[in-house]
């Protein structure tokens, strides 16, 4: 049962493009930068983050997209390669000596950037590796932190933050349900 709307489409809107922003300032422009969104919402959020740094500084930043789903610590062993090869995956440009900032929707426990994280270490050796949530709603397991927020929601356990996003869901909002 939906709790409250937390986030409504302009509120996403204003919050990437705060996002966008803090982007820019903090690397000092984007000539070193690439985007990866984690599959599914993620890759939508990376897309918007470059169309509104597009936007502000006139510059394309590269935007890849990350498909973890081999990294995942609740798969078995078995169920894993000896060898993971990422797959759905699409990193346009070489991410050696890059700051990469992994987008996502929701920041939860950790677990989905730990696995990014050894995703993009298989493909390459980044400077940097920084995250973009567009929701941090706490809870975490291990010791990850966002590098730009969308919005800090406090929620219970018991709860859930459902994204829906015009490219997936046909509209964008972003709500507690118990």
């Amino acid at each position: 049962m939906e709790k409250a709307v937390v986030l409504d489409q302009q509120a996403i809107h204003r919050a990437l493009t705060r996002i966008a922003h803090e982007i820019i300032e903090r690397n000092k422009g984007i000539d070193n930068c690439v985007l990866i969104g984690i599959k599914t919402r993620g890759i939508y959020v990376a897309k918007r983050l470059a169309e509104r740094i597009f936007q502000i500084e006139g510059l394309h930043i590269p935007v890849g997209e990350l498909d973890i789903t081999l990294y995942r610590d609740d798969l078995t062993h078995e169920m894993k390669s000896h060898d993971p090869e990422v797959r759905g995956s699409d990193i346009p440009v070489d991410i050696n000596g890059k700051t990469v900032i992994l987008a996502d929707d929701v920041l939860y426990t950790g677990r989905t950037v730990r696995a990014a994280m050894d995703a993009i270490m298989d493909i390459g050796r980044p400077s940097h590796i920084q995250m973009a949530a567009l929701v941090d709603r706490g809870h975490r397991e291990l010791p990850i932190r966002a590098d730009y927020i969308g919005k800090n929601i406090p929620t219970a356990k018991s709860e859930r933050i459902v994204v829906t996003l015009e490219e997936v869901d046909e509209f964008d909002r972003i709500s507690i349900y118990e």
